[in-house]
């Protein structure tokens, strides 16, 4: 016997068997290699039997051929490999020839027997239109691997598919497999297509990967991990905010299983170990559809169903031709009967009037859901409708339930509650939540009639009834608090919703006197019954009321309010008898006697009602008494609440926190609107503490804000009274005569200011100020002559003259005064000149106090008034004594800057700096003017200098910036700009200037690192202000500049900005709100705002001209 294999046969060679045998057996094969599914596939395999004498060793050739062909039917072409004859046949082929193999020619193929032509049209075999064998992958055995259309994840198999042992694992059973495993990996190869080429990434693979990676990769790296850092931070707070915000919404909605059974799990704790034991196995039913898997069948629809569907919603407005008067058809068909009754397909089959997707149904239930809809939100009244036609759409979300639960909890709800109903009908609770739960989910009809059958069961429980009664509408509601009365007489409730339901006033009277009948002691049954009642009708069932309800304090009240004076007070009596412990009685009686004129009576009243109620065991408890108080103020009972807050504001405090919690309680009635609570305790604080300033201050400020002028007046009178040496309570009372216009008060309050004080420098430029601004300009000179010729030779510390949050005020009157009497009592133990310069020069922080302001106003006043030459003179003057004093520089310099002498000024100027070094306006000046005359290089030299003389001073670096801005080198400037951050890290005049040097889409991005280093700095908000500005962000704007104001309210720039934006954005309330803000707050600094207050021109202009000025110059370059 000859072994062969497939796999060595040509293509198209027959292959042919021998024996020798009484037959020839001939199985022959056409065998062809299909490469494109890398397969063997046998396309004939047939038998021939020569034209011999059938013998039964024909039957052994036959079973030759079987076991050739069994091995391929069985395994595949895998088979093949291993195809040898079975034992019995190659026992019975021994004893022959061994068997050949040879070619058939075609001539001889062609020639066949009728045996073999009858053996060739037999019926195909019945393997070859079956499915191929479980893990048969064509061509496997000789190492051909086929293609699938998803090569991430290999050919497709069943989940219930066994594993089969006989096939190698992934990666192991073909060539192209070891091939795509064993790839080196020093393959460089890259797609460098354009295909893959990325106009900001670049290619998608990194073109230096092979190389080393040294240092400066490193560093590299870490820059850009630093940069993604950074980035990722930006908004982290609001970012983390939101997901935790998401993620408790979520497990709101969602909870764990183990929040869902925490409360269970508790009380596992009180399972003992016998329960524990005696808890059933429970079987295994886990994966139990994998275990035992049914094979899903599906079948195709036939095109019949769809057509019939299809059919199902029309509407035909023809007749059948076929259709008899009954509804038949005539039945054309051989052997029919012409039927005068309806045929099979009856009303409730498949007809087309009872389809399943009936369209004129639908509109039907549709049209029949908007006329529920509608009732549901009609008026009540017959013929009106209080539905809006345009918005009903909008209004109908309103109708969509607002469970927002899933179905399946809502049907386990259902079921719990039903549980509980059956276990315990006469639950109230259980009935009351069934019915909102059907409530909730849209079904109100079933919701009533549950309340309903609850009413049934929980007869006597009053919670079910008024939920009837709310569930149910109109007359039935009424019907039903009829039956509620009938089985609860005795319930207040029900009673109320009773008068509730009725509409008309009369209904509701008589439905409240009868329940007064049942229940004559209920208070809410008499304060409702009152409110319907007229006056006189409520003052006489309030007589009944206080008789049935005798411990009820408000029907006293109300009692008291409705009768005369005496009556009330006899009523208010009784009540302290029946009530005595209970102080809103003794309250309301003060305010009787206050109201009726008896106002010695109110501190009385008060005073008893204190001592009663501590011996009947009531504790005082002083915030109730203060908020007492506040509600008398806000009354219009003013004494009440004086007597209140004297008689309270005492009690329970330690004497060392009496002031600061007087104080805190002041500010608190302030807060509330309680301004006569606030006043009365600045009073009282005032009898305990006379002699402190800062009392007398806070009472003064608050006249000021929320008094009267007389009021203000007479407080400062008592003020310097007993503290003669509070400069600013005297120049208090003299700003406040001078705004009333009464010029010569002010100058004798002044007066007696200087007497009380007569070293004071405020009153001096009080003095002084005050004949300027009321063009009394001689009796000003004169006075600051005097002045000067007091202490010429004395050196001071630097002062700018006195712009407190007060106008200054002068007088004239103390010309007169001011002879050698009051100078020589102004210094006191000096003596002689000589004597007293050299204690000057000793002790210069105590006694020399003014001269170089005086100095100072002096040239000021003769500049201002255009006489320059004496005030070039008085400078001179000044200099030979005060050499050191830079604004006396910074004066002869602007001086000769108006007069156009570049070169004196720039002298001026340098002679400053040398005397004084540190002044940081002086190298500012010189700076401006260098720029002026067009040297920028020594402009820059001099910043240069001063930078290196005053170190990380914000004001240098700012000026520097904005030359190297104003000349055009930008670059330049945000150079410096970064330099001047690193400096001064902590600058808010060098963070807003940043802001705005860079682009419109950075500015944002500045904005918050400038917030982040200065959060309080009013530059800072101010440029945040003016960067929502620039956005057209109005709100955002606005409250950016409130903050601003608010924490520094002395910023000029400020308020001028605010005002400029309201006058483009704003209406005029708002700009006049702005401008009386800015006028209280009397705003001193700001660069801008300086550039115009400090103006020549501008000298005598008040805050609010100066304040329209400045708004004026701004320009929205931002």
């Amino acid at each position: 016997m000859c072994v062969f294999r497939l796999e060595d046969v040509p293509q198209g060679q027959w292959l042919w068997d021998h024996t020798h045998v009484q037959g020839w057996m001939l199985v022959y094969m056409y065998a062809t290699h299909v490469y494109a599914h890398t397969a063997v596939h046998v396309c004939r395999a047939r038998t021939r039997v020569c034209a011999s004498p059938i013998t039964p060793h024909l039957q052994t050739s036959a079973a030759l051929g079987g076991a050739l062909l069994s091995p391929l039917l069985k395994d595949g072409s895998d088979a093949l490999q291993r195809l040898t004859p079975p034992a019995p046949v190659a026992a019975s082929v021994a004893v022959g020839a061994p068997v050949p193999v040879r070619s058939l020619s075609p001539s001889r193929s062609r020639s066949r027997s009728p045996l073999a032509a009858a053996t060739m049209n037999k019926k195909k075999k019945p393997f070859l239109g079956m499915p191929a064998p479980l893990g048969y992958v064509p061509g496997l055995g000789r190492g051909a691997t086929g293609f699938t259309t998803r090569s991430d994840i290999g050919p497709a198999r069943d989940a219930n598919d066994p594993v089969d042992d006989r096939h190698a694992p992934p990666g192991k059973r073909t060539v192209g497999d070891q091939m795509k495993k064993n790839q080196t990996a020093d393959d460089d190869d890259e797609d460098l297509n354009d295909t893959n080429y990325d106009e900001f990434n670049g290619y998608a693979g990194s073109l230096f990967s092979s190389g080393p990676y040294e240092k400066d990769d490193e560093e590299a790296d870490a820059i850009y991990a630093a940069l993604d850092k950074r980035m990722d931070e930006r908004r982290k707070e609001r970012r983390e905010q939101r997901e935790k915000e998401e993620i408790e919404k979520y497990r709101m909605e969602r909870p764990k299983i183990q929040q869902q059974f925490s409360d269970l799990k508790r009380k596992l704790a009180e399972v003992t170990e016998e329960e524990w034991l005696s808890i059933p196995e429970v079987g295994d039913a886990r994966n139990k559809r994998q275990r035992n898997p049914r094979y899903e069948k599906l079948t195709p629809v036939p095109d019949s169903f769809f057509a019939k569907h299809l059919q199902s919603g029309e509407n035909h407005t023809s007749v059948d031709p076929r259709q008899t008067q009954f509804g038949g058809l005539n039945t054309p068909y051989p052997g029919g009967l012409n039927t005068p009754y309806p045929g099979g397909m009856t009303p409730g089959l498949m007809t087309p009037g009872t389809g399943e997707l009936d369209m004129r149904k639908i509109g039907q239930a549709r049209n029949t859901l908007m006329d529920m809809r509608l009732s549901q939100v009609s008026d009540s009244v017959s013929g009106q409708t209080v539905v809006d036609p345009k918005g009903y759409l909008t209004d109908l979300n309103s109708m969509i339930p607002t469970h927002g639960g899933d179905i399946n909890d809502i049907k386990k709800a259902r079921l719990l509650l039903k549980s509980v109903r059956e276990t315990n009908p006469h639950h109230p609770p259980a009935w009351i939540a069934s019915a909102r739960l059907e409530e909730v989910t849209g079904k109100l009809q079933v919701a009533r009639n549950l309340i309903m059958k609850g009413t049934e069961m929980c007869p006597k429980s009053e919670d079910v009834w008024l939920e009837a009664a709310r569930l149910q509408p109109g007359d039935t509601a009424k019907a039903v608090v009829a039956q509620a009365v009938r089985h609860l007489p005795q319930s207040v409730r029900i009673y109320i919703r009773a008068a509730e339901l009725e509409t008309d006033i009369r209904a509701k009277k008589r439905v409240l006197r009868k329940a007064l009948e049942h229940v004559p002691n209920s208070v809410r049954l008499w304060k409702a019954a009152v409110e319907l009642e007229e006056p006189e009708d409520a003052r006489i069932m309030l007589s009944r009321a206080v008789e049935c309800c005798p411990t009820s304090v408000e029907l006293w009240l109300a009692l008291a309010r409705l009768e005369t004076y005496e009556n009330a007070r006899k009523v208010l009596n009784k009540a302290r008898e029946n009530i005595p412990t209970d102080r809103h009685i003794w309250i309301t009686a003060a305010k009787l006697e206050e109201a009726n004129g008896n106002t010695q009576m109110v501190e009385k009243i008060i005073d008893r009602a204190i001592t009663s109620l501590r011996a009947n065991g009531v504790e005082i408890n002083r915030e109730q008494w203060i908020q007492d108080a506040e509600e008398c103020d806000k009354a219009g009972s003013v004494a009440t609440c004086q007597a209140i807050m004297r008689a309270v504001i005492g009690i329970g405090i330690e004497e060392e926190d009496r002031k600061h919690t007087w104080m805190e309680d002041a500010d608190s009635c302030v807060a509330h609107n309680a301004l006569e609570c606030a006043r009365a305790i600045y009073a009282y604080a005032l009898q305990v503490f006379p002699s402190k300033k800062s009392v007398w201050l806070r009472a003064a400020y608050f006249e000021k804000n929320h008094g009267t002028r007389e009021s203000l007046e007479a407080l400062l009178q008592r003020a310097v009274a007993h503290c003669p040496k509070a400069e600013v309570l005297w120049l208090m009372g003299a700003k406040s005569k001078w705004l009333a216009g009464d010029v010569p008060a002010a100058r004798s309050i002044l007066a007696l200011a200087f007497q009380a004080n007569p070293n004071s420098e405020e009153i001096w430029l009080a003095a002084v100020k005050l004949e300027s601004e009321n063009n009394e300009y001689e009796r000003a000179r004169r006075l600051l002559a005097k002045a000067r010729s007091s202490a010429p030779t004395a050196r001071v510390r630097m002062c700018e003259g006195w712009r407190g949050s007060f106008s200054p005020a002068g007088t004239g009157a103390l010309l007169s005064r001011l002879d050698a009497s009051l100078v020589k009592s102004w210094w006191g133990e000096f003596g002689n000149r000589e004597d007293r310069d050299q204690r000057v020069v000793k002790q210069p922080s105590v006694y020399n106090v003014f001269p170089t302001a005086v100095f100072m106003k002096s040239v000021k006043l003769e500049w201002v008034l255009g006489n320059i030459a004496a005030a070039q003179e008085l400078c001179e003057e000044a200099l030979k004594h005060y050499e050191d004093f830079p604004k006396l520089w910074m004066m002869k310099g602007q001086i000769e800057e108006q007069k156009e002498l570049v070169d004196k000024a720039r002298e001026a100027y340098n002679q400053g700096l040398k005397k004084c070094p540190h002044s940081i306006p002086l190298w500012l000046l010189l700076s401006r003017l260098e720029e002026k005359v067009g040297q920028l290089t020594r402009a820059r030299a001099i910043l240069e200098k001063s930078r290196l003389k005053n170190p990380k001073n914000p004001d240098l670096w700012l000026e520097s910036v904005r030359l190297e801005y104003r000349a055009g080198l930008k670059n330049i400037a945000n150079t410096l700009m970064a330099k001047a951050l690193q400096e001064c890290p902590n600058s808010g005049i060098l963070w807003s200037e940043a802001i705005f040097l860079e682009a419109r889409p950075q500015r944002k991005t500045k904005s918050v690192d400038a917030l982040k280093k200065c959060e309080h700095d009013p530059h800072v908000l101010l440029a945040v202000a003016k960067l929502f500005w620039s956005e057209r962000k109005i709100t955002k704007a606005r409250e950016w500049f409130h903050r601003t104001v608010k924490i520094d309210s002395d910023l000029g720039d400020a308020w001028a900005f605010f005002y400029k934006f309201e006058l483009q954005h704003g209406t005029e309330e708002q700009q006049e709100e702005v401008r009386k803000r800015c006028e209280n707050a009397e705003p001193r600094h700001g660069e801008l705002w300086c550039d115009v207050s400090k103006d020549i021109e501008n000298w005598q202009k008040k805050i609010g001209e100066i304040l329209v000025l400045v708004a004026a110059k701004l320009k929205n370059t931002f």
